[in-house]
């Protein structure tokens, strides 16, 4: 069932919710409503009732923000787009590997899906930035090494940090061009911003900022950095 997180950040897709094949899609009510990641697209419309079951109307979904280029985390975003007018937001350098259909990049072949090219709407370029939405200010962060244009995404409300990092202990495969030594420049940032809440893509949810760090930190004992 979907559910809430903490005060107005939700999950509302992943692979117990929605269908097996969707990475977490977290909805955040900041006057806007936001996705962080949209599925693989097998699941959009259960996503879409999950949506409506915790009382917000699909309709009204502003933006999609991608946090990097897999079919589990992309595949909805089109479908938001053609039947809400929903804004695509990622990084430029994933962008070019979707807009471009490219069927490996994405490892749509893996989950056994056609990725249809689309384009992206608002393509961040540089190391970090902020995105407004409703009045309120998001940070986003780019964190290269799992995918070239991997971005994480983090805001403070009620005095907490939250951290939506995603697929930190996602294997580094050398055939979808992982750089592990980008990976491990980007997890370190991820370290010092001291999130009290972590939302990852599969692992779940770590919460408080003690446990969100040893998250972290298993992540990089598990790809053998010393």
């Amino acid at each position: 069932m979907p559910h809430r997180i903490y005060k107005n950040i939700y999950q509302v897709g992943g692979a117990a919710i929605s269908d097996v094949r969707d990475g977490a899609v977290y909805l955040l009510d900041l006057g806007e409503l936001i996705l962080i990641d949209s599925g693989a697209g097998i699941g959009f419309e259960q996503t879409i009732r999950n949506i409506a079951t915790i009382g917000f109307n699909p309709a009204e979904m502003s933006a999609v923000i991608l946090t990097h280029c897999h079919m589990d985390h992309i595949g909805g975003a089109a479908q938001f787009r053609k039947n809400f007018g929903t804004t695509i937001v990622m990084h430029s350098l994933d962008a070019e590997i979707i807009e471009r259909g490219d069927q490996h990049m994405t490892a749509a072949w893996c989950f056994g899906i056609y990725l249809k090219p689309f384009p992206i709407d608002v393509k961040l370029h540089g190391e970090k930035g902020q995105l407004s939405f409703g009045g309120n200010m998001i940070n986003w962060i780019h964190i290269p090494g799992h995918t070239p244009g991997s971005i994480a995404i983090y805001f403070e409300i009620g005095g907490k940090r939250i951290l939506f990092g995603q697929d930190m202990s996602a294997p580094l495969l050398e055939d979808f061009k992982c750089d592990p030594i980008a990976w491990r420049e980007s997890i370190d940032k991820l370290l010092a911003l001291d999130a009290d809440i972590l939302c990852d893509s599969h692992a779940g949810v770590f919460r408080p900022q003690h446990r969100a760090r040893s998250y972290i930190q298993r992540s990089i004992m598990e790809h053998d950095f010393k």
